[in-house]
């Protein structure tokens, strides 16, 4: 099957993203039967599964497609046949409503993970991937970076949008709706605790006595910042929504925003597929001006909003370090306090402030 389509693309000499699609799918659909056939092999009656025949359904957004929550069910009952047969079911892939395969993007095994967690009422998703848990900061920049034990679903959540790459944005959510635990575990290191990402009164119950104010530093370069100055229309009625509506229909998606009387800047989580052409359209709305090379730093904890001048003294931390500040922003649920500052930058600014809040946190622990 995968012989005839890629000579049938060869031949067209086109790949389109559902073509794509359709090929990516391959490798998960030979490995569960791979797997499979492994574990009946030595006396673990398995099945190989293909995530589309228990009822995954998404939308035809190829190479990043959003599941449709109304198939839940559906998914419940197909297990339901399963009793002493282990189900390998694929993930990463659905289908649409026609029929086509889909994509989740990337982690998308782990987004497929949580729905079938969701859909059973699981006692608990594990998500086994190559560290061993959600760490404080990414090891390759900062060596002394250590496991978390346990995050809420709201700081796991605002990890996984600032660039911490252990978890997708996405994998998070249907979790969340059901307060299914998820644990995050080292494949390689499998007798480790991992960690647990709980619903906010689970998290109190399990924090007795651990009362740090942040968990984690993530960062994310390679930022795009868009500039936006139109003195004659910022202030009626509808500009922000126009803008919104040409990013929509570009499906690019919009990260940290920030206005002024005259401007609006903001920045873009994902490249543009068509950067030229949407310059063009935000154009005739306004000038536009567009900056490379900024990086995200993103200061996540649950005691963020405990400490009025805990804020105040991360940015003098920031400024300590030569590095100018761009763009703020902190949400209303007070868990992720996110900057911009340039590339080069970054790598400082990040060691510096692990260095201070918790390779310092944990001298004292350890002095005391």
């Amino acid at each position: 099957e995968l012989h005839d389509l890629l000579r049938g693309l060869k031949l067209v000499g086109e790949l389109t993203p559902r073509s794509l699609d359709l090929v990516a799918s391959f490798g998960e659909r030979m490995s569960v039967r791979g797997i499979a056939a492994y574990f009946s092999a030595n006396g673990l009656e398995a099945e190989a599964v293909d995530a589309w025949d228990l009822g995954l359904r998404t939308d035809s957004r190829h190479g990043e497609a959003t599941p449709d929550p109304a198939c839940f069910p559906a998914i419940k009952k197909s297990l339901s046949r399963f009793k002493a047969i282990v189900p390998i079911v694929t993930g990463f892939i659905a289908h649409d409503s026609k029929g086509s395969v889909t994509t989740l993007g990337r982690s998308g095994s782990d987004f497929t993970a949580t729905i079938l967690g969701a859909a059973l009422a699981a006692e608990e998703v594990q998500i086994w991937t190559d560290v061993d848990g959600i760490l404080t900061a990414d090891p390759r920049l900062v060596p002394a970076a250590r496991r978390i034990e346990t995050l809420s679903f709201s700081e796991a959540s605002e990890l996984a949008f600032s660039g911490a790459r252990v978890l997708h944005p996405s994998t998070i959510a249907p979790a969340l709706e059901g307060s299914i635990p998820v644990r995050v575990m080292n494949t390689a290191a499998p007798e480790g605790d991992g960690t647990t990402i709980l619903d906010t009164e689970a998290l109190d119950a399990e924090r007795t006595g651990d009362t740090a104010p942040l968990r984690s530093i993530a960062h994310r370069r390679g930022v795009t910042v868009v500039t936006l100055v139109s003195p004659r229309m910022l202030a009626r009625h509808g500009f922000l929504s126009r803008i919104a509506q040409v990013f929509d229909r570009h499906h690019v998606s919009i990260d940290m925003i920030s206005t002024s009387e005259v401007s609006v800047s903001l920045t873009l989580d994902e490249t543009p597929p068509d950067p030229r052409a949407l310059w063009a359209e935000l154009g005739e709305i306004s000038s536009v001006e567009v900056e490379d090379s900024r990086g995200l730093v993103s200061v996540v904890g649950g005691g963020l909003g405990r400490d009025a001048g805990l804020v105040a003294e991360i940015f003098r931390t920031v400024t300590d370090t030569g590095a100018d500040v761009e763009m703020i922003s902190y949400g209303t649920t007070r868990t992720n306090l996110s900057f911009l500052v340039r590339d080069e930058d970054v790598d400082g600014v990040v060691r510096v402030l692990h260095e201070k809040y918790f390779e310092g946190a944990k001298e004292k622990s350890s002095d005391g």
